[in-house]
């Protein structure tokens, strides 16, 4: 069975748009799961949220959903120096006093995780566990520099074992390992990549008989539009740069149009 695993959206509706209609052209993908985090840092919260849904888009909750979803005090997201922690704030407000209260309900629904037996129940196959941070808590970063023995301490708590998938997003950055059998797969971001590639990233996974497969997909989208957007409103202009450059904005540069987007073979 091949799944597609979406996350970190963030209210970046064209970035959205663009995965989805990248899947649209892939007749072999079964199934499509987002790993949380639809909202903040972009200007469409309610238009990502029913999107989503329109498309029948099961998954689950990110700290931004849960947190925004029940007026926590903060989006319980990592700062790496004061002003990216000033910025959060404003975008974390922002997000809670624009989006509806119909989609503010709906991030209260999610569920922390979902398991998936591709095989069926009834069988002793593969399983695949979805979170959005790790199984434990879905504010912790699950950076690629962990050690297998916390990666491994992570399986025992979500219950997989040599053969099982655990995906997983929140850094923003995509990157794959197994370890002793079990295969772990950071999903990266569909809509606020962190890793100097502007492209929306998304995560094919081929699961059920045999050894699991996992390819990372990039995919070019209208970045202008969204920093367009980002710039009209009322969110940080900061936003709109961070989308353009990947998160790693090099000395001198700024946008895809200096950078250009490496090809990616089709999976």
């Amino acid at each position: 069975m091949r799944f597609a695993l979406i996350s970190d959206i963030h209210a970046n509706l064209p970035a959205l748009e663009a995965v989805l209609a990248d899947l649209d052209a892939r007749p072999d993908v079964d199934a499509v799961y987002h790993l949380g985090d639809l909202v903040g840092y972009a200007p469409w919260p309610d238009e990502v949220v029913a999107l989503l849904r329109g498309r029948g888009i099961a998954g689950v909750a990110g700290n931004y959903d849960s947190t925004t979803a029940t007026d926590y005090k903060h989006c319980g997201c990592k700062y790496e120096d004061p002003r990216q922690e000033e910025l959060s704030h404003l975008s974390y407000g922002w997000t809670r006093a624009h989006m509806s209260a119909g989609t503010k309900h709906f991030l209260g629904t999610l569920p922390f995780s979902i398991d998936l037996r591709p095989l069926g129940g009834h069988l002793a196959g593969p399983k695949l566990v979805l979170v959005h941070g790790n199984p434990v808590l879905n504010t912790v970063y699950w950076t690629e520099d962990r050690p297998d023995r916390f990666c491994l301490q992570m399986a025992e708590s979500a219950g997989v074992k040599a053969g099982d998938v655990i995906a997983f997003g929140h850094t923003h950055r995509p990157w794959t390992r197994t370890i002793e059998g079990i295969h772990f797969v950071n999903t990266g971001s569909v809509g606020r990549p962190k890793d100097g590639d502007w492209r929306a990233g998304y995560v094919l996974l081929d699961l059920g008989e045999g050894e699991p497969s996992v390819a990372i997909v990039r995919v070019e989208y209208d970045v202008e539009r969204a920093a367009r957007a980002i710039l009209e409103s009322e969110l940080p202009d900061e936003f709109a740069d961070y989308l353009r450059t990947g998160g790693k904005p090099p000395a001198g540069v700024s946008g895809p149009a200096v950078r250009p987007a490496r090809p990616v073979p089709r999976p």
